[in-house]
């Protein structure tokens, strides 16, 4: 099956603002429909709201491809033996979640520029209104051990322009808050988005972090490396989380050429995050076993600055843990039997106390 009218990002649609970019997105069944095939989707689409922009439905080439997959309804998405929430998220119905004790992260809003079909908050993502954010900032500043605030969502930058700079004026006038963390993944699926004026309420802040999401090197463009280098123009640091998802990037290459293109247009890759137990999410899944290989064949193949941590989140609240390969194959009388990125095996003597 082929795309019936794919989508070129032609010279019009260049001159387009991100606001007109999305008035003109994909938000229906019958959107959908006047593109490609979509017969049997409308249950879905009624379970998970769809929503893609222009922008990023152009990056789609073929049925069924990388971007496709991120974006567009599967009847798979209704055949699932997950749970909506498995971290307790929705535990109280305030906007933020304190998990660590130094860091707490605000859910700014339920609007993406595109409603990713492997999204984490796919129970809430474009159905769910967040409430105000009062009762985060009061929180943090009774708070004193909190130091570093996160900005997600939905996505943060999704925000009006002026209504994010008021919040970010609020957490800079917090003392004992000395870090500022947003997570967005509108430089890779809007980047439009990174305006001037964006910029400009960005930059000259205490320390302030970008976090982006990339999937496949499918979705690294001119558009989206313009806009990384609009922000690393204004001191602003750019790391990346990519979720390992079957189908799209469960490849040592693929994944390897995303980190290594991601650090040319200077974004680090942070995390590899295992996917979610996420209801609706299933088809995406895989097993812990397939990316630990996945990483270990990285090592060695890339540059350190190219290897994100990869990274498991535990259910129930437990929080994150990184996830290692395992190198030590043995450890006897203070010496290590040790397997190197290629399997071969070196023996490594302790120091005695």
């Amino acid at each position: 099956m082929a795309l019936l009218r794919p989508l070129n990002f032609n010279e019009k649609m260049k001159m387009k603002s991100w606001r007109d970019l999305m008035a003109e997105s994909i938000t229906s069944y019958n959107d959908l429909s006047f593109h490609m095939d979509s017969k049997g989707l409308e249950a879905v689409i009624k379970n998970y709201p769809i929503l893609i922009n222009p922008y990023y439905f152009s990056l789609i080439k073929d049925y069924n491809d990388p971007v496709f997959k991120q974006s567009v309804p599967d009847l798979l998405e209704l055949q699932t033996k997950c749970i909506s929430d498995p971290f307790v998220e929705d535990k109280t119905d305030s906007s933020f979640i304190h998990r660590y004790p130094d860091r707490i992260l605000i859910k700014t809003s339920a609007r993406c520029a595109v409603n990713c079909r492997h999204c984490m908050r796919k129970r809430e993502i474009g159905k769910k209104e967040i409430p105000l954010l009062d009762d985060a900032i009061d929180y943090i500043k009774s708070e004193k051990t909190i130091s570093e605030v996160i900005l997600s969502g939905g996505d943060p930058l999704m925000l009006d322009t002026r209504y994010l700079n008021e919040l970010l004026n609020e957490l800079d006038n917090i003392n004992h808050v000395s870090t500022i963390r947003i997570h967005s993944r509108v430089l890779c699926t809007l980047p439009q988005r990174i305006t001037d004026n964006l910029v400009n309420v960005l930059s000259g802040r205490k320390s302030l972090y970008i976090i982006t999401h990339f999937n496949h090197p499918n979705e690294i463009t001119e558009y989206s490396e313009e806009a990384c280098g609009k922000l690393i123009n204004k001191g602003i640091p750019l790391g990346c989380q990519t979720v390992l998802l079957r189908g799209i990037n469960n490849n040592h290459i693929v994944m390897g050429e995303l980190f290594k293109e991601l650090v040319r247009i200077k974004v680090k890759p942070y995390y590899l995050h295992h996917p979610d137990p996420i209801k609706g999410t299933d088809h995406f899944r895989v097993n812990i076993s397939e990316g630990l290989e996945i990483m270990k064949r990285l090592r060695g193949k890339l540059s350190g600055l190219c290897i994100p941590q990869y990274m498991l989140e535990l259910p129930d609240g437990g929080g994150k843990i990184p996830l290692l390969p395992e190198y030590i194959k043995k450890r006897e009388d203070g010496v290590l039997k040790i397997e190197n990125y290629n399997g071969e095996i070196y023996y490594y003597k302790e120091p005695s106390n």
